[in-house]
């Protein structure tokens, strides 16, 4: 844990502040959602929303059911999922909270909506572990090498970062990546790698928006967030006495209860500490999910967790450092599905008036897995810790860039941006 971010993700560079990833095929609208079926390919758009409220839900698991297959929705409650004639088969929409809905593609019409309903909370007789929420922690740990993988997996993910300078949208990029992880047993993250399949990134050409900062980001956050494998980045026995555990009740996700358990640091440390909230399967003890922030009451020891890179003059004052990790159920074994980071940071000049807050969201899914790689990632594919993304990526032409790939759609007010940039960029 006192190790999270001191060397944590792969520090890239770019003309913005953060490094940054982002964005993807057309967004979904009322009239572009449907069912497409061609001799190669399957694809499904839709939106998801809540039936009780008609609100959109995101960061929903879409899944081609019995498939590694999958996607989530964006901040609009959107989504669209590529797949294989050959595997033509029911889509699985799974959401903290809500029951697991189904949808089979003959069924979808022309304006596709997915309704999920919240989830009656039925508590059945399971044993609660006397309702100690730091002994189910502690058991969760401990069935780290039952519950995940005890083998090495390759798995393609979608990655995504944008970068604002209060509002406004000043770089956009995105990333096809692979990940190869080994065995959980000894929850070690040596050997797990990353590599590029193909990326692209557009940047504001204004000089006024551009920061030269170094801070921790990265492809490499995948590798260093999964809090089940990685003990440094949330869950080392060794430390969990800094952390005060509390029940904050149970929900559903997938058709399982889950315990929620909340957390947050009881003593001051000389390393970064964080608050959130944990959720682990009632009946497997395995870590589901969690959603936590750093603390940041300690600004100096936040500063010297994230920046790595600074001008002189410039002072760096991080406002929100924020984690959501997620994980997919899949027959007896728990994987690695979801990673989402957030900083929030205000940046000013000494002896100038005027302060600038600059945010990075990074998002990033797993969109299929391979349980038998032929090989490992080679060392000199790997993404190392440190590399530039901004000098491995393409331009931002191609309207068809990530055919055949499993991506998220942009929000509505991603697309208007891009479209921005792009016109900025134009010489």
């Amino acid at each position: 844990m006192k190790n999270l971010l001191k060397f944590a993700f792969s520090i890239a560079l770019l003309a913005v502040l953060f490094c940054s990833f982002d964005v993807a095929a057309a967004p979904v609208t009322a009239a572009d959602t449907s069912v497409t079926v061609s001799d190669s390919e399957v694809v499904i758009r839709g939106v998801v929303k809540d039936r009780q409220n008609r609100r959109r839900l995101s960061r929903v698991n879409v899944t081609l059911d019995g498939t590694n297959i999958g996607t989530v929705s964006n901040a609009d409650g959107a989504f669209e999922l590529r797949f294989s004639p050959a595997d033509f088969r029911r889509v699985k929409f799974s959401h903290i909270g809500y029951a697991t809905s189904y949808l089979y593609p003959a069924e979808a019409g022309d304006a596709l909506t997915v309704w999920m309903n919240p989830a009656e909370t039925v508590l059945s007789d399971v044993v609660v572990y006397g309702a100690d929420p730091r002994h189910i922690v502690d058991e969760a740990i401990a069935k780290v090498d039952r519950n995940y993988p005890a083998h090495g997996t390759m798995s393609t993910w979608f990655y995504r970062e944008t970068v604002q300078k209060g509002r406004r949208y000043i770089g956009v990029s995105e990333a096809v990546m692979e990940l190869f992880k080994t065995a959980y047993a000894g929850r070690s993250v040596i050997g797990d790698r990353v590599r590029m399949l193909k990326g692209r990134q557009l940047v504001s050409q204004r000089s006024r928006d551009t920061l030269s900062v170094k801070v921790a980001g990265g492809p490499n956050l995948a590798l260093e967030v999964d809090i089940a494998k990685n003990p440094d980045a949330l869950l080392d026995p060794v430390y969990l006495n800094d952390y005060r555990f509390e029940m904050a009740g149970t929900a559903e996700l997938d058709g399982r209860m889950q315990y929620v358990i909340a957390f947050r640091p009881q003593r001051r440390t000389t390393y970064p500490v964080f608050a959130g909230t944990l959720y682990i399967d009632r009946e497997r003890l395995a870590i589901t999910r969690a959603e936590f922030e750093m603390d940041l009451t300690d600004k100096e020891l936040a500063v010297r967790s994230v920046l790595r890179k600074k001008p002189s003059g410039l002072r760096f004052n991080p406002l929100k450092i924020a984690f959501v990790i997620g994980y997919r159920l899949d027959g007896d074994k728990s994987y690695l599905n979801y990673v989402q980071n957030a900083i929030r940071a205000k940046c000013d000049w000494r002896k100038r008036l005027f302060t600038s807050v600059y945010s990075t969201y990074t998002e990033m899914v797993a969109v299929d897995r391979d349980d038998a790689p032929i090989a490992p990632i080679n060392r000199k594919e790997a993404f190392r810790f440190g590399q530039i993304f901004s000098d491995l990526v393409d331009d931002y032409g191609d309207a068809n860039y990530w055919a055949g790939y499993n991506v998220i759609p942009p929000t509505e007010s991603l697309e208007h941006a891009v479209e921005r940039l792009k016109k900025e960029s134009r010489p």
